[in-house]
């Protein structure tokens, strides 16, 4: 039997986990001021929820299994789940929803820095608002995020591009549905392959997306585009829609103040296929670390699925990067257990006397409210030395001579102070 937790995934100790809580505690509250209510969806679903057929890499990483007959999976992302919830109760669901969620998530893929097979991530999606008032407005909760964790105003880009700008170049190739689906997959492996490599999957004649040499020549070309004014001059007059959204995005984001920290990247395209209009990732701006997060709007997942038509916009924030970069940055805290009180029960002679105070002494404590640990039998300096580390503010010592006062002996354990108070009251 191996004892080693499976590659990919972690074991989460005490101090670990405080850590964890504080982050999902700064995803929870920066989704709250913005208005969105917390969701979530079973770990396993129907395997079929996840597996389309643009070649994307999540659909090859699936952890799935077959199980009298059902073929099953657990999930690598939530928004599938999150559309199946929509699809379910559609004509109830007031809009527009602005629902967010903390999912654990599965994907067995090649693990670098900041790349888990198992992870958690911030999910914020907003369903039923056509414009990119939508965008706009998950763009600033995720730098309401990073302000939060402490992170200077430079420390991290959003890069934004459409999935329509693609389209109106694919149009002259008949690249639509699945092809156009293949051919974003391809593209957002850009970065990690090279463009040599993309461009032999884009020409592959036996490949899913089959350009001749010349168009992907042009594509890719105009993937090195960094300017708006840029694509502008080098796109068909069929991108006019998809650059005006951009313009109003720009608008919407400096309104929020945070227009600065946001540039256009005509390589951003993301790479699961049922993105339809704007999409963006966010990246540490030294460039050191793989995408913080990402998301764009994906009008078409719900009527894929089954349901009715109906926009949505929403984003993935991975909890590995985001703590690479927190690291890098000093800005992990070193948590205390949040533990307000010892209480011990000195080792002595009493025939279980000062066991029952300490117990009953310790039950009023946590009634208030307060956290309390509570020792039995312990050597005092044992227990004293025990209480220092704990982190906790006081110290409350039961034994044989508190007894015969009727007090337990309070130390506060920052001051070294102490004092009595009465064993049977508070």
């Amino acid at each position: 039997m191996s004892l080693q937790s499976p590659r990919g995934t972690r074991d989460f100790y005490p101090d670990a986990m405080r850590v964890r809580s504080w982050l999902f505690g700064h995803f929870r509250e920066v989704a709250r001021r913005f208005g969105y209510e917390e969701v979530d969806a079973p770990v396993l679903e129907h395997a079929e929820l996840f597996i389309r057929k643009a070649g994307e890499e999540i659909v090859e990483q699936l952890y799935h299994f077959t199980l009298h007959d059902r073929h099953l999976a657990l999930r690598p992302e939530l928004t599938p789940s999150l559309a199946r919830m929509v699809i379910a109760r559609q004509g109830e669901l007031a809009l527009p929803l602005r629902w967010f969620s903390i999912p654990q998530c599965w994907r067995y893929e090649r693990m670098t820095r900041g790349r888990r097979r198992e992870h958690y991530q911030w999910n914020m999606d907003v369903w039923g608002v056509p414009g990119v008032e939508a965008e706009a407005e998950l763009v600033a909760a995720v730098f309401a995020l990073l302000a939060r964790l402490g992170l200077a105003r430079g420390d991290v880009r959003v890069r934004v591009s459409s999935r329509a700008l693609l389209e109106s170049l694919a149009r002259g190739s008949d690249l639509v549905g699945e092809r156009f689906g293949a051919l974003c997959v391809a593209v957002d492996k850009l970065g990690k392959i090279g463009a040599e490599a993309v461009a032999a999957q884009l020409t592959d004649p036996a490949g899913p997306v089959r350009l001749g040499a010349a168009e992907a020549d042009a594509l890719l070309g105009f993937l090195g585009v960094r300017e708006l004014a840029e694509a502008r001059r080098r796109l068909p007059a069929a991108a006019a829609p998809a650059l005006a959204a951009l313009d109003a995005l720009f608008e919407g984001l400096d309104a929020y103040g945070v227009a600065d920290r946001v540039v256009f990247d005509a390589s951003i395209v993301r790479g699961l296929a049922y993105y339809t209009g704007v999409v963006f990732e966010a990246f540490d701006a030294a460039g050191d670390l793989r995408a913080i997060c990402g998301g764009g709007r994906y009008d078409r997942l719900v009527e894929s699925l089954g349901g009715r038509p109906l926009p949505a916009a929403g984003f993935g924030f991975g909890d590995a990067v985001i703590g690479e970069l927190l690291a890098e940055k000093g800005l992990l805290p070193t948590l205390p257990r949040g533990l307000d009180d010892v209480v011990v029960a000195v080792a002595g002679g009493d025939d279980g006397g000062a066991r029952r105070a300490a117990v009953r002494y310790a039950s009023r404590l946590r009634a208030e409210g307060r956290s309390v640990e509570l020792a039995l039998d312990v050597p005092l300096k044992r227990a004293l030395r025990s209480a220092d580390r704990s982190g906790a503010a006081r110290a409350h010592l039961i034994g044989p001579d508190e007894l015969a006062r009727g007090a337990v002996r309070v130390k506060d354990l920052a001051t070294g102070s102490e004092r009595d108070e009465p064993l049977g009251e508070r």
